[in-house]
């Protein structure tokens, strides 16, 4: 019997440390089952409620990749594009910014533009003069930006290593001024790109408009003495320039031609429809082109000058 008894308390014994471990081991997995919903419920997992256990395999990361952490969701979406490797940088990177289209370093005007085709002011003329200077521009400066300045402009900047846009810049007149001295009064001026011709006799008295179509040039002479004189340009095999002994019929400062509606400034009228007057198109081009008959002035500021001195009924002699 008390081998019994004792066997019954044995078995009591062993019995209650089996409930104990059974128990224990209960506790340890609710414990943990509590730990992995917290975690689960700290990163946003919506899972099923339940032990980690009932997940499938592998449903932790695809969690986790789906609902990152906060720490994790800053290096997964940084405000910065990625780098050159593919790789997303952090969220404090930094990248220089891009230099603007047309900025210096690649050439291109990186400021406003200065001066440009269509523009007349004295400004242009010492454009012009440093550029001759600098061999770059062929002829007397006449104060008007036009394609024959543009060629010339753009020639000087592929020479400096900078775009060829054929407008001066800040950069393109900062060269300029770098590489030639400031033009003497008779570069600005220059009394005409084309000798003197020999003034035919009837231009040796009076006051006269002596105009020679060997030289292409106009002398302002007094009592045969050369007051000033300009380059000019006549008309075309089409619509020449009538030659002889005229005098000025009337003026006209500014004035459209009614046949072709071209302006005419300083207009001098010396034989029907045909005048001296500035010309925006010869100061351009140049001898590419012709007139329809008048003499053609391409240096304006001089033009504007000797129209105050000439008078209605002064000499015009026009000869070869």
């Amino acid at each position: 019997m008390k081998r019994s008894s004792t066997v019954a308390r044995g078995g009591v014994v062993r019995g209650g440390a089996v409930r104990r471990v059974v128990l224990a081991a209960v506790s340890v997995a609710l414990v943990a089952g509590c730990t992995a919903q917290a975690a689960g419920t700290g990163s946003g997992a919506a899972g099923p409620s339940g032990s980690a256990s009932a997940q499938p395999s592998g449903s932790a990361s695809a969690s986790a990749s789906a609902s990152p952490s906060a720490s994790e969701s800053a290096s997964a979406t940084p405000d910065a594009s990625p780098t050159d490797d593919g790789k997303a940088p952090s969220s404090s990177a930094t990248f220089p910014t891009p230099e603007p289209s047309g900025s210096a370093s690649d050439g291109a005007p990186a400021s406003p533009v200065l001066m440009k085709d269509g523009d007349e002011n004295e400004q242009v003329r010492e454009l012009q003069a440093r550029l001759r200077q600098l061999k770059h521009f062929d002829r007397a400066p006449t104060g008007f930006y036009g394609s024959m300045t543009a060629r010339s402009v753009k020639s000087f900047q592929e020479k400096q290593g900078l775009t060829g846009t054929g407008s001066v810049d800040e950069t393109t007149w900062q060269r300029l001024l770098g590489a030639s001295r400031k033009p003497t009064a008779d570069e600005l001026k220059p009394s005409t790109t084309n000798a003197l011709d020999t003034p035919a006799p009837a231009c040796m008295t009076g006051r006269v408009l002596c105009i020679s179509k060997e030289s292409r040039t106009l002398a302002w002479m007094i009592d045969g003495k050369v007051v000033s004189s300009m380059d000019v340009r006549f008309g075309s095999e089409n619509t020449p320039t009538r030659e002889g002994t005229f005098s000025v019929g009337w003026k006209a400062r500014e004035w459209t031609s009614t046949i072709y509606h071209t302006p005419m400034p300083y207009a001098m009228f010396f034989s029907g429809g045909q005048a001296v007057h500035y010309s925006s198109d010869f100061a351009a081009r140049g001898y590419a082109g012709a007139s329809h008959g008048c003499v053609n002035v391409r240096d304006r500021a001089k033009l504007a000058v000797l129209f105050d001195q000439v008078k209605v009924g002064d000499k015009v002699v026009v000869h070869w």
